[in-house]
């Protein structure tokens, strides 16, 4: 059973939420917050896989909740939502140790899906998605290779996870970098899990904004 946790400072929004996940029947709610504050106090003696985080909310917003709960062993996953395709708080959210990233309009179905990829590990924010974020904020990021040298995360890469890392960070996908690289999908997908672990990121999310803030895109 996936564990969902609900933060909206809309008790509305949050009803529309609670009668969706409860309608599948390997999910349930186990608690709601109504801003960010009151989600990491009750996160803290609450049991829960999956948050799902409106990023502006009052007195603490989905960004500085995402940060703290990150920052706790065995956090649940956060998948952000927003109002806005292009959201500075969904960016900094992201930044902050978000698994996801999904507009409140989305279909019932994807953000249905989303919870279940995001709790099987995977990332679930479009790479097209993450691009135009990331593009959209690209004057406060790094020149291509301004940081390559003095990233101490990329030190231990070696130069075809760089390649991979660089295409993760273009909005490929491990079909599309298999090509691109005329290798084996198979072979993408134990690329990818080094450089995870070698650059200590979370999720596939985590490494984009790496290949962004160390200037291997831009």
């Amino acid at each position: 059973m996936i564990r969902v946790f609900l933060v909206d400072d809309q008790e509305m929004v949050r009803a529309g939420f609670q009668m969706l996940v409860e309608s599948q029947d390997d999910m349930s709610v186990v608690g709601q917050a109504g801003d960010g504050a009151e989600a990491t106090e009750k996160l803290a003696v609450t049991a829960a896989d999956v948050v799902l985080m409106d990023v502006r909310m009052p007195r603490m917003d989905g960004v500085e909740a995402t940060r703290l709960l990150a920052a706790r062993p065995d956090s649940p996953r956060v998948i952000v939502l927003t109002t806005f395709d292009l959201d500075e708080y969904a960016f900094a959210a992201i930044k902050a140790g978000a698994a996801a990233f999904l507009l409140k309009d989305a279909r019932p179905a994807d953000l249905l899906d989303a919870i279940r990829s995001v709790h099987s590990g995977d990332s679930v924010v479009a790479p097209s998605t993450t691009r135009r974020l990331l593009d959209h904020f690209a004057s406060t990021l790094p020149e291509p290779g301004a940081e390559r040298s003095r990233d101490s995360r990329l030190a231990a890469l070696t130069e075809r996870e760089h390649e991979v890392l660089t295409l993760i960070g273009r909005g490929l996908s491990n079909t599309e970098i298999a090509a691109d690289l005329v290798v084996a999908e198979a072979t993408v997908k134990t690329h990818v899990g080094r450089v995870l672990a070698k650059t200590a990121s979370r999720d596939r999310v985590q490494l984009v904004v790496l290949a962004y803030e160390s200037g291997l895109v831009g």
